[in-house]
């Protein structure tokens, strides 16, 4: 199973937002919905492919709702995420699976919410801690080139 999760926008309820309008509403009738985080909505899809569709028809609401969007393919890795673009990027085969893992931002949680992320660059298999401030806990999102860099 490929997971979607959707960081909702501070100043927003995501899961009122999106349960409230009936596209979005549609769009995620067939998944049973989660919150992993505080302000995030969370389901599961049947493959990288359904993952980034789900997402594409979701875009007008990602656009005003959410801050960061998603994707956790176990194939890639069974526990770091990859950031929307890169999902799109691995799926069409513009970049191999195995070289996803460099470029990295990395939220800290306090209390089950994310916080400023880091980018860093991951060397020789090591992932640079999050210093940013104390925090209880990271989650890992691999990222695009442009991403990285932009």
């Amino acid at each position: 199973m490929t997971r979607v999760c959707l960081l909702g926008d501070p100043d927003v309820n995501l899961t009122y937002e999106l349960l409230s309008r009936e596209t979005a509403r549609d769009a995620l009738a067939t998944y049973e919905i989660e919150e992993p985080f505080e302000n995030s909505v969370a389901v599961d899809t049947v493959s990288l492919g359904a993952a980034v569709s789900l997402l594409n028809d979701l875009n007008w609401y990602l656009v005003r709702f959410v801050d960061e969007a998603l994707v956790r393919e176990p194939s890639v890795s069974p526990d770091e995420w990859l950031s929307r673009d890169l999902a799109r990027e691995v799926r069409d085969g513009a970049v191999p699976p195995e070289e996803t893992d460099q470029r990295l931002k990395v939220f800290g949680l306090v209390d089950g919410r994310p916080v400023e992320p880091l980018y860093v660059r991951r060397t020789q298999g090591e992932t640079p801690e999050y210093d940013l401030r104390d925090v209880d806990e990271t989650v890992i999102v691999r990222v695009s080139e442009s991403e990285f860099s932009g």
